[in-house]
């Protein structure tokens, strides 16, 4: 059996009134220490954006996006925080914010491949939708 090692993971969430704390899930970002791992994956489902929030600058939003998949890639397109080291990435990524895109509290988890739990988490999270 693979060894299972500790991960970290927040929801990111589409927040277009903050004053009104109504959000909509749009991605997960998951960090493991172990496997030195720290990627997010998102779906925007702007019909479904918009219907909630006709005026929301979906532009504006997917620029937010790609801002933290870069910083979490540690890629130059990440700026200077982009630059630091994994965990202070994942803690600036995660850290509260009142902003249009923001992250739920921190949750554990166990698993012995990041990037399924990343996705798996992601489906069930982001893109199931309710019954």
């Amino acid at each position: 059996m693979p060894d299972s090692h500790l991960f970290e993971y927040a929801v990111l969430r589409v927040v277009p009134r903050v004053e009104r704390e109504e959000f909509l899930n749009v991605g997960v970002i998951l960090y493991c220490p172990k496997q030195k791992f720290l990627q997010t994956i998102f779906t925007l489902d702007e019909a479904r954006l918009k219907a909630l929030f006709p005026g929301i600058d979906l532009a504006e939003v997917r620029e937010h996006l790609e801002a933290f998949r870069q910083i979490a890639l540690g890629s130059p397109e990440g700026g200077p925080i982009g630059a630091l080291d994994i965990a202070s990435r994942f803690r600036w990524l995660t850290a509260t914010r009142s902003t249009i895109l923001q992250t739920s509290k921190v949750h554990p988890g166990f698993c012995s491949d990041p990037a399924g739990a990343l996705q798996r988490l992601h489906d069930q999270l982001v893109v199931s939708s309710p019954k």
